[in-house]
């Protein structure tokens, strides 16, 4: 993210046009209103959307075939009784991907990019269980979302984190 922060973030804004600025030092309307351009986005400040799943173990197998983490923690209902878990619980990668879902689909939608993300597991998902999938507008800095994320069974945080999306060219515009 550092790079990113460093190199596009931090490049500095087009000026107005002289014409514009001349047109606010001559009104009594405020200039540095009239000099930067109007925004107006369609995703906002503390939007949330979300979204609700429970993975079977077929989604789970699907997932590990497709990857290839057949760690039988997700897989074997044997091997997991041997564990603190005690039964097979969903690959945190997979939680994860609920956020792709409601990021790529929901808000900002269509078009977004995942640029950065950042998150923790601090519990365990267990097959069945039903997780809702949240992401919250934190931030917006020119054409990038800075949201929070969580995925929750009842109470209990199984996912949370934040991330850092590029929005659709057609959030960006007026």
């Amino acid at each position: 993210m550092n790079f990113i922060m460093r190199n596009v973030l931090a490049r500095p804004q087009p000026m107005c046009s002289a014409v514009h600025c001349a047109v606010a030092r001559r009104s009594r309307a405020d200039p540095l209103r009239l000099c930067l351009p109007a925004q107006r986005r369609l995703l906002h400040v503390g939007e949330r959307a979300s979204l609700t799943k429970a993975f079977s173990s077929r989604d789970v197998a699907l997932f590990a075939e497709l990857t290839g983490d057949t760690n039988p923690l997700h897989l074997d209902p044997d091997y997991a009784r041997t564990t603190s878990f005690e039964t097979p619980i969903v690959h945190g990668v997979l939680i994860n991907g609920l956020m792709s879902a409601v990021l790529g689909t929901k808000m900002p939608g269509r078009g977004c990019i995942f640029l950065y993300q950042e998150i923790r597991f601090p519990a365990p998902l267990y097959i069945g269980e039903e997780v809702v999938a949240e992401a919250e507008v934190k931030k917006i800095k020119m054409s990038f979302a800075f949201i929070a994320v969580t995925c929750s069974v009842k109470d209990k945080i199984v996912m949370e984190g934040e991330v850092m999306v590029m929005m659709p060219e057609d959030q960006q515009k007026p």
